[in-house]
């Protein structure tokens, strides 16, 4: 094989791996969808943080293919249902999981 065959196919090779190590499967994101998660996570945080009766602080946001998973520890169920609204409200959410508590 002549150079030119050889450095094809190691860039081929090479182009192939890394595309196969952004892909996804059911417990891994790719990388497009790990930005769009981490946007969804920040809006989601911001939608809590202007809403006057939630306490931003007391609330956690994670986010996985669009799932958004809430937790932490708050004073009322009013709070926990309105932060479960605040979330449904975002765009991008799909689904919204409670695991918050009262204090």
């Amino acid at each position: 094989m002549n150079k030119f065959t050889r450095v094809s196919v190691l860039f081929a090779a090479v182009a192939l791996t890394a595309l196969a190590g952004c892909s996804s499967t059911a417990r891994h994101e790719s990388t497009g969808q790990y930005i769009d998660d981490t946007a969804i996570t920040t809006s989601v945080k911001a939608a809590i943080f202007k809403e006057p009766t939630l306490k931003s602080a007391e609330i956690n946001v994670e986010t996985f293919k669009g799932r958004v998973q809430l937790s932490g520890f708050v004073s009322s169920k009013a709070n926990i249902d309105r932060a479960v609204q605040v979330a449904q409200g975002v765009n991008g959410v799909t689904s919204v999981g409670n695991d918050m508590r009262l204090k």
